[in-house]
């Protein structure tokens, strides 16, 4: 009887670990569920200061300027799982393959903190691994 309820809990553990191991995600969680409704809601261009902003999203992923100086934030959010070619036995040891979806805010403030301008992006990603891959 314990035999069996050992293979029983091993087995439970190795299916939860291969699912889990299907899924990754990267970047900023607090953009995760934002759309261009929700975002729209919450930053209105011209008004929403960039103190407004950081309490919002937390700290963005990238800070840059543009030429004239305006500070331009970038919030990166990517959500990615394992193709089925990669639980291909022996097949996954030459290649595997993930896909998913990346998501992208970005914010322009003007010379006051004040947004300016903002996009919100979603696009869809793959990255490749491996020798068949290349």
């Amino acid at each position: 009887m314990n035999k069996i309820f050992s293979q029983g809990v091993v087995g439970s553990m190795v299916v939860l670990c291969v699912a889990l191991a299907g899924c990754a995600s990267t970047g900023n969680e607090s953009i995760r569920a934002e759309s261009s409704s929700t975002i729209k809601d919450k930053i209105v261009e011209g008004k929403t200061t960039q103190a407004q902003v950081q309490s919002l999203f937390g700290a963005p992923t990238v800070t840059s300027f543009t030429d004239s100086g305006l500070e331009v934030w970038t919030y990166d959010f990517t959500k990615m799982s394992a193709d089925a070619i990669s639980y291909v036995p022996v097949v996954n040891w030459f290649g595997a393959s993930s896909s998913g979806t990346k998501k992208s805010l970005v914010v322009l403030f003007d010379k006051q903190n004040v947004v300016q301008r903002y996009s919100l992006k979603e696009a869809e990603v793959s990255q490749k691994t491996g020798l068949f891959n290349r």
